[in-house]
């Protein structure tokens, strides 16, 4: 008997881990403010970039005795300029359990050789943080965007810590409450749960990374695009948006049309709260199928944002060919696209759940989800 395809199809078919979904708003319309054709160092350029600097701090609640700069290489270039910049004072602890943690413990034991301790966890899983030391300079991802893992919260950073905590929230900032105080440097992109354009970073400093900026001057060469100081002072302009390269007012412009959308749905806790609506549709499905897990194993450190899925049915031969085919009937129909598991992540499915997506298309996708599943099954 054929299978029969569902009749509701999610309106919005984007379920990507980056670029994630666009407002449910947007329209280019919303970004004829935009100072095109304008110096981003014009008197209208600098207020446009110290608005999203403090629009940023505004919503996520940062203290204001932080340091918000924008900065070139999406998050990517954030991290990067943290870890050049602040590592070396100290010996280092590199905490990693999926691709892009591994990264940056690659940069700083190879590339930059610091001495440093590796912990690592399976995908799924995360590292025991009651094991880290915080005396070091502590480097990890707080939401495992290719492994679906995330830390549940900052109870297990303790306040006393002689070391910095450098975190890459990439896909957790607008999405999960942060514990500023837990946190010396955090950095993300608006790529991700704000869906804005990709190339620019956030990074955000807390006194004790200043102190260490102002204190300590690393043994290697700094390109320039990673300075933060000058003669021994922070470059304290690229907190107040005199960025360190150009900076596309046009994506900038969608930063702060994101930002005032997500003021309109309740801030922080309106975006947590639709990320987490969206997931628990996600976690439900996977809790009634008996051929679909979460590759999270512990239910308290499952993401909200990047909900990554394993197939689990014997009947399975290939799982990477299966779990591609899968996603690739999706894309097909129409119903979900790029929500193929990570290159270097375990075979399987990832859909994007942050507070851009509607529940409403999450849940319009699991029958498709369970559709596409039948339908592979009878074509082995």
């Amino acid at each position: 008997m054929a299978i029969q395809a569902p009749a509701t199809r999610p309106a919005n078919p984007r379920f990507s881990s980056g670029p994630c979904a666009k407002i449910p708003t947007f329209s280019l319309d919303l970004l004829s403010d935009a100072p095109l054709g304008r110096s981003h160092r014009a008197a209208v350029g600098k207020a446009k970039l110290l608005a999203a600097i403090e629009t940023t701090r505004d919503i996520l609640g940062i203290p204001a005795d932080y340091k918000i700069g924008i900065v070139p290489g999406s998050d990517t270039g954030a991290v990067e300029m943290a870890m050049w910049s602040l590592l070396g004072a100290r010996k280092a602890t590199m905490v990693a359990w999926e691709s892009f943690g591994a990264g940056w413990v690659t940069d700083v034991v190879k590339q930059l050789k610091i001495d440093a301790d590796v912990m690592t966890a399976e995908y799924g899983d995360i590292v025991d943080f009651d094991k880290v030391d915080f005396n070091t300079d502590v480097v990890f991802t707080w939401n495992g965007t290719t492994s679906g893992a995330r830390v549940p919260n900052g109870d297990k950073i303790p306040a006393a810590r002689e070391g910095l905590t450098i975190c890459d929230a990439t896909s957790a900032a607008f999405a999960m409450d942060l514990p500023w105080d837990k946190l010396d440097v955090t950095t993300f992109s608006w790529q991700k749960v704000l869906g804005g354009e990709a190339a620019h970073g956030i990074i955000v400093l807390s006194p004790r990374a200043v102190e260490r900026l102002e204190s300590y001057t690393p043994a290697w060469p700094m390109p320039k695009i990673f300075r933060m100081t000058k003669g021994g002072k922070l470059i304290d302009g690229i907190f107040k948006g005199e960025t360190i390269n150009t900076p596309s007012m046009l994506a900038v412009e969608d930063y702060l049309v994101a930002l005032d959308w997500a003021k309109s749905v309740g801030g922080l806790e309106g975006l947590i709260a639709r990320a987490t609506a969206n997931a628990k549709v996600i976690w439900d499905f996977c809790d009634a199928k008996p051929w679909i897990a979460n590759l999270a194993n512990d239910p308290a450190t499952a993401s909200n944002t990047s909900v990554c899925l394993k197939f689990t049915d014997d009947r399975i031969q290939d799982g990477a060919a299966f779990a591609k085919a899968v996603a690739k009937r999706l894309e097909v129909e129409g119903v979900a696209l790029d929500i193929g598991a990570y290159r270097d992540a375990p075979a399987g499915l990832r859909i994007w759940c942050g507070g851009t997506v509607e529940t409403a298309d999450v849940a319009a996708l699991m029958p498709w989800l369970e559709y596409a599943f039948e339908a592979e099954i009878a074509a082995q």
